[in-house]
Formats: structure tokens, sequence, C-alpha cells
């Protein structure tokens, strides 16, 4: 019987056991840490976002900064609707969200954890934990894994053990080309009167443009204690992973909290003082923003909040208006997202057949997850990514004959 073993015991290493014809391949998995499918368990706040409900494959691929070219194949096989349906077969009932992301009905991670545990203990796979591996070396037609608990001799290896710069350094000494790792998904630190004391402030829909890189990005904004986050955040980080890190974080954003022109939020400011001249600008409701963050807006714009609204001048309504629509921030530096830590970089895409994930370097070898220099906005869309490639490698597998 053919040994497959699988370096990595997380998302893409267990979707890929959970797949593997167990009557054809002695399948072994190590796992460098006590506990596997770690990413999973803390994933979506612990109830773990699986997926993302867009079924549409080139659409799908819009929310992957790197690889997006690459994976578009690889979704036409296997998309968020089959992931749905592989946890439904096995009577896990998912729920779609309001904004598309995807859930187990139960709210809890332990769930889909619990899923991968008893298909891999139905295949009879072999889990070894605390079981680093130190190197990696080709005998002829198999390969010699050295790790902690020994050697183990593979057929097939499927190496998918996420983005550590370790697991990075043994791939590279096999032969592969690693492109330099740099984190994704990353919130911004500014310190600015404006957001002074304001944790916790939402905005529904908000613009932000960083004006050296050109990129600008909307969605939902949050005000942190550190400074910004958010999908307004999120995905700017996300596809400007590399030329952020370039810039050493250091730069200049620009927000626009209500996501409308200087000209609309003009017009409303004049209709709101032509209704209501006498109500105090302090707490006039004239955007669709916190009293608490409209307050700011107007000390830190220098104007009185217990004057009438008939009596601002027009300077002030500008003061206002650009604090509003057009406030730059100085961003000094970058805070991780969550603990669902992402990165760019890792395997160069070049070297990988993405009809069945192998290495075009090494044969018998498949690549998938995170090692591979893919990465996505947040959303469930990191998993799909291993769930599709770690389907793909299975399917490869299976359809091996040894007669």
């Amino acid at each position: 019987m053919k040994q497959i073993i699988i370096i990595g015991g997380g998302a893409a290493g267990f979707f890929c056991a959970s797949n593997l014809d167990e009557t054809q391949y002695k399948i072994t998995i190590l796992e460098q840490n006590s506990d596997v499918l770690q990413k999973v368990k803390i994933s979506g706040g612990g109830r773990c976002n699986v997926t993302h409900a867009c079924f549409d494959p080139r659409e799908l691929v819009q929310f992957y900064p790197r690889g997006n070219k690459e994976l578009l194949s690889v979704f036409n096989k296997f998309q968020p609707g089959d992931t749905m349906d592989w946890f439904e077969k096995r009577k896990v009932s998912l729920k779609i969200e309001n904004d598309n992301r995807i859930f187990p009905e139960s709210n809890s991670s332990q769930t889909i954890i619990n899923t991968f545990l008893n298909e891999i203990q139905h295949k009879k796979v072999d889990v070894k934990t605390k079981c680093s591996v130190k190197e990696i070396t080709k005998q002829e037609d198999k390969y010699l894994v050295k790790t902690s608990l020994g050697d183990f001799e593979a057929d097939y290896i499927i190496y998918t053990t996420g983005s550590s710069p370790k697991s990075l350094k043994i791939i590279e000494n096999l032969g592969h080309k690693i492109v330099d790792l740099v984190p994704s998904l990353f919130t911004f630190n500014i310190k600015d009167d404006l957001l002074k004391d304001l944790a916790g402030t939402s905005f529904e829909l908000a613009e932000t443009s960083i004006p050296k890189l050109k990129t600008e990005e909307s969605g939902p904004l949050l005000i942190t204690h550190w400074g910004l986050s958010g999908p307004a955040i999120l995905k700017i980080s996300a596809w400007e992973a590399i030329n952020l890190a370039k810039l050493k974080y250091q730069f200049e954003i620009e927000v626009n909290f209500i996501s409308k022109s200087l000209q609309e939020a003009e017009e409303l400011f004049h209709n709101f003082k032509q209704s209501n001249p006498k109500k105090t600008i302090g707490q006039s409701k004239i955007f669709d923003i916190t009293i608490r963050f409209w307050q700011r807006i107007l000390e830190v714009s220098k104007v009185d909040l217990n004057k009438q609204v008939a009596n601002i001048s027009g300077k002030e309504i500008q003061k206002i208006l650009e604090n509003l629509c057009k406030k730059k921030f100085h961003v000094t530096g970058k805070s991780t997202f969550k603990d669902e830590f992402v990165t760019a970089g890792g395997v160069d895409l070049k070297e990988i057949n993405f009809k069945n994930m192998s290495s075009k370097i090494l044969p018998n070898f498949y690549i998938a997850g995170e090692v591979l220099n893919i990465d996505a906005v947040t959303g469930g869309f990191n998993f799909q990514a291993c769930w599709s490639e770690a389907w793909l490698i299975a399917q490869d597998l299976n359809l091996k004959n040894f007669d």
C-alpha cells in the first residue's frame, strides 16, 4: 500500500485526508503543535467562517489579491457550493449570514473540527502531533521525512504547513522558489485627536484611499484603540500588502466617513440649515454617524457645539465637511487582525500545476494552503482556497491506478 505523508494538520491537510481513498493509501498527518486545526478553531471568533456565499468562480477570484488568476480553474472544479454540499452530506448544517459569510448553524468551530476528526478516524488516518519536521530528502522514487519523532518514508507528500518561515525553508531546500513573506490583513495604527476615546464607533459604509499608492477601498469601518479597522481597512491592507511593507507601514490615508462627495454633503448640510435654523449644531443629526463622533468632528473643526445651525459660517461648514469626507491620517504602523494571521508570500505559483496542485519541480509532491503565495481578504475566502486545493489533490491521488 502506498504511503502518503501530509505535513501540516490544518485546514488543507485535514480536508485532503478526509477526501483520500483509504483503501488505496496509508495516510499519516504530521503536526508540529500539540493541537490540530488551530486556525479552524479560532476562525470567525470561534464560530469558524467556513466559506463565503459567492458561487461564481469569476466573482470569487476577485477576493484574492494573490492567486486570483491561478484559482479560477481550481474554483471551476470545487467552489463554495461544493463546500456546503460536502459538509451537509456529513450532517453539518451551515447558514449564510447577511454579509454572505457562511458559518455552522451551531455557531461553534468545534462542529467543523469534530467532522474532520470523525472522517479521518473512519479512514484510519494516523495523526502525529508534536511532530516537528526537520528535513525532507528525495530518495529515488520515495521521500524521507526526518522529524522530532523519527524518520518517515513517503511515496507521496502533501505539503500543507501554513506559512511559517521554517516550513518555507524546508521546501526551498528542495528547490522551490519562495516569494518573501509579508503580513496581509492588518489594522492601521493611527494617533489622531479625531479618533481619541472613540474605540468601538463604526461606520456602515466608508471610503478609504492611500493617495501615494493610488488605491482605494470601501466598506464598513471601525475605530479601535489603536486606530482604524473593519473591511474598508482590511481589504486595502490585503491588496497593498507588499507595497505597504515597502513603505514600512508609514503612509498617509484619506478617509471619507460617510461615502458622500463634498458637494453631496454640502447640499445635505444646507437643506438641514434651511429647515432647522434654530437647532444647535451639536445636537443636529445631519449625517448617518453617532452623535459622539459628530461632536468630535465639530470640536476638531473648532466649531462651538452650542451655536445655532443658522449661524454656522460657510468657512465652518467647509472645515466640518473636510474632516468628514476628506480626513487625512498619518499611519504609523500596523496591528495583527485578531489571531487569524494571514501572510502574502510563500511558494512561487509558477512552480505549481493548478490542475492538481502538484509541484512542477518535485515528483509526487503536492502543495496547498497558506504555504503558497495565495491569500484573500477576510470572509471565509482563505479557507475556501484550502478546501478547493486539497480536494483537487485528493481527486488526483484517488484516480491513480497501481495495478
